[in-house]
């Protein structure tokens, strides 16, 4: 076998690497651009610079590279949230979802597939499960840290804690579509946290 031949499946491997990654941006682009209803897999495909062929070869439907796509961005890794104060950790993770939210494309793709989800059960299991997630992982970086420092009990529900940090600013944002100016956006941090001391206070028959 030549080093050419051999050097072949290597640089072949990159290739269709590149081609997914191509897919996958274009699949985000095509998707805030026409919602899912209008999506289709000749658009993705022309906007991606592939044949059709390329994208079927990766997935079976459009539904499918959708919730591939979903799954993929709801799992990345959140930011380093460790400000050394529960007031500092909320501030920064709200400016992190503010800044997701208010993306160009993320603004268009949210309320589409959430209006989506009402109708296809696959879409919003997917949703569901990523939400879980996102929330599992805000609680064990923030509500969790703040329980070490002694900011929160031990008892504290990283759910209900995830509800009462990200609730309002993405009710604010993506369901009324308002702005959040930095002024704004202090307050909602402060009345996050004092939510979270009073919802997860040690109730009183548990201290008698």
């Amino acid at each position: 076998m030549t080093a050419e031949k051999r050097r072949a499946p290597a640089g072949a491997a990159v290739l269709r690497g590149e081609i997914t990654s191509a897919i996958r941006r274009a699949l985000m682009q095509e998707l805030a651009a026409v919602g899912y209803g209008r999506l289709s897999i000749e658009a993705v495909a022309r906007r991606a610079g592939v044949s059709k062929t390329a994208i079927y070869r990766r997935w079976n439907s459009k539904l499918d590279l959708v919730l591939d796509v979903v799954s993929a961005v709801a799992s990345r890794k959140l930011p380093m949230l460790d400000t050394g104060t529960l007031d500092g950790d909320v501030r920064l993770l709200l400016l992190v979802v503010s800044g997701a939210l208010g993306h160009p494309v993320a603004s268009q793709i949210i309320p589409d597939l959430l209006a989506e989800a009402a109708r296809n059960p696959q879409i919003a299991g997917t949703l569901q499960s990523a939400l879980k997630d996102y929330q599992d992982r805000i609680g064990k970086i923030v509500i969790g840290r703040a329980v070490e420092r002694g900011e929160l009990p031990s008892g504290a529900d990283p759910r209900t804690a995830a509800d009462l940090i990200v609730g309002p600013i993405y009710w604010r944002m993506a369901i009324a579509r308002l702005p959040l100016d930095p002024a704004e956006l202090d307050r909602m941090a402060r009345a996050a946290v004092a939510a979270l001391r009073v919802a997860c206070a040690v109730p009183e028959d548990e201290l008698a």
